[in-house]
């Protein structure tokens, strides 16, 4: 029988523990809301997740920070004693609950409390925090910390000892495997406690493809194991810190080997993520399956296909609402700005409206509809890793951090790679702009084509990334895919350029936050409350 290693009987502890402790319920009362105020505000949410697209698995803590947003602003007074101070948790749960996010009559009342509690301490934090030299760097971080406060929220809310147990897992067999070379060192040192944390970012990365605010959470409880449950006097002397810990926390974000890192980490997660769903299965009984080589093979396998065809789903449900999402931006565009401007120059055109309109669709259709998923060579590979991660091993694989900035680059070659991409750029828009104006577009409708289609090709290059993440051996490279890359490469960096200004000025968003969200709610609050109203004087009658 094969030996498991001690890092895999750790793991499997903490998933019996965490099973464990979900079935420790009771008879806690939990909390209900009103079942029609709960479906016109789910309705509106599944709106809301279209305007505000994120990828699936942030939608949650998304609208979690949306939501607290929004309360704190409407009624939180920063210079209150938190004994007088309004509660926030209670309708922050609520409509959590009613937009769809959490079940009803499964939350139990006392996470009200535990919500409270965690807001309270981050209010505490903005009080005691210095503030910033100027207002936009204070705004900036009073947006950061609120962020970091919704995954804590959502940690509160949501049971993630899965999560958490397969991250340390994961993280734990990297720190041995990956290692820097001595180019890399030579141009950047970089001290043990630095690449850990590296790995740990990358390792947060790959495995849940988590985003900033998320990884910048999970970096304060790695600096601070006892987060959670911190001291009134320890937060005092951390929210004095609290602008340099920000700093630090995006410093290590953001690091330039930040991508090598996450490479490594993404290339090999997948045997993780497959014996987490092997234990999730059964995870009483997952010690007897791990020790009998065949019974897990056969369980991976089974893994394995069942994730292939949830990555089906999402891919493809990534492409709808975010097609959706960028389609309902350029009605906007479209009906605000091209329409009015193109027949005040006397410049319009049904042919130039339509290709803008139908095109972006079309493309994404076109990208996700050529994804690949890994086949069987991809799977044989995958549990023979597996395998090698649970079982004690007296060598351990070796993966190293090389990157072209460890060697000397001849600046001739670099100069001559430069002027191609460059080139390379000029002709792909150059194209697009001769084309359109063959068409009769105005300027203006090709500034707007340009600016969608490459929104569209960023999103599709990056669902088409996601449907690799199951792919552990190395993908061929055809010819034909080096001369896409090097035209389709500078419309991806503008789209990607363009995203993150679009995430940050979405003026959809803001107009849904300014005139629709607040009084909407506001609405299905009235209506829960009626209905409760109803119900009474319906009981009072004899």
């Amino acid at each position: 029988m094969a030996q498991l290693s001690q890092a895999t009987k750790k793991l499997i502890g903490h998933y019996k523990a965490g099973e464990e402790s979900l079935n420790l319920t009771g008879d806690t009362p939990t909390i209900h809301v009103d079942e029609v105020a709960a479906k016109v505000a789910a309705f509106y949410e599944k709106i809301r997740g279209i305007i505000d697209w994120r990828e699936e698995h942030l939608l949650k803590r998304n609208a979690i920070e949306r939501i607290l947003k929004r309360r704190v602003l409407m009624g939180i007074d920063l210079a209150k004693d938190e004994s007088t101070r309004e509660s926030i948790a209670e309708p922050l749960v609520f409509e959590l609950i009613r937009g769809g996010h959490y079940p009803n009559d499964k939350i139990a009342e006392t996470k009200i409390t535990e919500v409270q509690k965690i807001i309270d301490k981050y209010i505490f934090i903005l009080k005691n925090t210095p503030q910033a030299e100027n207002g936009q760097e204070a705004l900036n971080f009073y947006n950061w910390l609120l962020g970091i406060a919704s995954c804590e929220v959502e940690e509160s809310l949501s049971s993630s000892y899965k999560e958490r147990a397969l991250i340390e897992y994961m993280f734990e067999s990297m720190k041995e495997c990956i290692m820097l070379n001595e180019g890399v060192l030579a141009l950047k040192p970089m001290k043990e406690e630095e690449k850990n944390v590296q790995i740990f970012i990358a390792v947060n990365r790959a495995l849940f493809k988590l985003d900033a605010p998320v990884i910048g959470y999970h970096l304060l409880k790695y600096k601070y194991p006892d987060w959670r449950t911190i001291g009134h006097k320890d937060l005092s002397m951390i929210s004095k810190d609290m602008l340099t810990t920000r700093t630090r926390i995006e410093r290590n974000i953001n690091h330039p080997l930040a991508d090598k890192f996450y490479q490594i980490c993404e290339k090999y997660d997948t045997p993780y993520l497959l014996l987490g769903d092997v234990m999730s299965s059964e995870p009483l009984g997952v010690e007897e399956k791990f020790s009998k080589p065949e019974v897990l093979e056969e369980s991976i396998r089974e893994a394995y296909a069942a994730r292939v065809k949830t990555l089906k789903k999402r891919i493809g449900r990534a492409a709808i609402y975010a097609t959706i999402s960028i389609f309902i931006t350029k009605i906007v565009f479209a009906m605000g700005i091209e329409i009015p401007v193109d027949k005040y120059l006397n410049s319009f055109n049904y042919l130039s409206l339509g290709i803008n309109i139908l095109t972006p669709p079309i493309l994404m259709f076109f990208l996700v509809n050529t994804i690949r998923v890994p086949g069987q060579e991809n799977l044989e590979r995958v549990i023979f890793e597996a395998m090698k991660i649970i079982h004690e091993t007296e060598k351990k694989d070796c993966y190293e951090i090389k990157t072209a900035g460890s060697k000397k680059r001849n600046l001739g070659i670099k100069a001559i790679i430069d002027l191609v991409y460059l080139l390379t750029f000029i002709l792909s828009i150059g194209f697009i702009v001769w084309l359109l104006t063959a068409l009769t577009f105005s300027v203006l409708s090709i500034i707007i084509f340009i600016v969608f289609i490459s929104l569209i090709a960023f999103t599709g290059t990056k669902i088409r990334q996601r449907s690799k993440e199951l792919q552990i051996i190395d993908e061929k490279e055809s010819f034909f895919n080096l001369l896409v890359d090097l035209f389709a490469m500078p419309l991806i960096e503008v789209g990607k350029w363009l995203t993150s200004k679009w995430q940050r000025y979405n003026i959809i968003s803001a107009l849904f936050n300014i005139l629709i969200d607040m009084p909407f709610m506001i609405f299905v609050e009235f209506i829960e409350q009626w209905r409760y109203f109803l119900k009474e004087k319906k009981d009072q009658i004899h």
